[in-house]
């Protein structure tokens, strides 16, 4: 039974994120919208209504989704006398807190943010704060914790578990190295900032085959005779 709930959250995960993440490209221009001016964003925001909130939402949903997945996965995978699985499930619950907490800002800050910037009554010193208020916390919960410590935590996440896939009865050796080689292209975009060139296409394509690598793990699990 809980071999099923591990590969059902395994598979669904990655796809609610997946797909939030289009819907945001397509209707938000994400994640090219964050390098426009703040006005922009919280004009597009706006323009966007409750189901742009919603959307955010979902990424939340998604990035809380990897906490028990994390620790669900862990006994399917953990060998006596090992410290390398103990140290996954820690990094996979790191990572889905940062990353909610990079998201969850979205749905719960901006929306404040942008209807008090956008009022016609807003004096010019009040859209100047919130301008720098916006600012402080797209660049320190979005790309400080969200972004630079999702990225870091969730690869080596990925990496640990890769490992131990490739040594496990469970899961394919190649499916471990599938975990490894997205992970360090979800790593390259802690390189962004510094203005690497190339690293956030890199880290783009790399999301992808992990979603899938993340989903093809789910599908081991569904079709194993593990009795637990």
């Amino acid at each position: 039974m809980k071999s099923r709930i591990a590969g059902i959250l395994l598979i669904a995960a990655p796809i609610l994120f997946m797909g939030a993440f289009t819907m945001l490209q397509i209707n938000f221009e994400y994640p090219d919208i964050l390098r426009q001016p703040a006005i922009t964003v919280m004009e597009k925001f706006a323009a966007g209504g409750s189901g742009l909130i919603a959307n955010w939402y979902a990424m939340v949903v998604s990035a809380i989704l990897f906490i028990p997945i994390s620790i669900m996965l862990h006994p399917f995978l953990v060998k006596e006398d090992s410290i390398l699985m103990p140290l996954a499930t820690t990094f996979g619950v790191i990572a889905g807190v940062v990353q909610m907490l990079g998201f969850i800002r979205w749905p719960f800050l901006v929306p404040t943010l942008a209807s008090t910037y956008l009022d016609p009554s807003a004096s010019e010193a009040t859209r100047a704060a919130i301008e720098v208020t916006f600012t402080a916390f797209n660049q320190y919960a979005g790309v400080g914790i969200g972004e630079h410590l999702g990225f870091v935590f969730t690869a080596l996440w990925s990496i640990f578990i890769g490992i131990a896939m490739m040594s496990s009865l469970h899961f394919s050796k190649w499916l471990g190295w599938m975990g490894i080689i997205s992970a360090v292209g979800i790593l390259l975009g802690i390189l962004e900032p510094a203005g690497v060139p190339f690293v956030g296409l890199i880290n783009a394509i790399a999301y992808i085959f992990w979603a899938i690598w993340m989903v093809i793990a789910g599908v081991y699990l569904l079709r194993s005779k593990i009795q637990n």
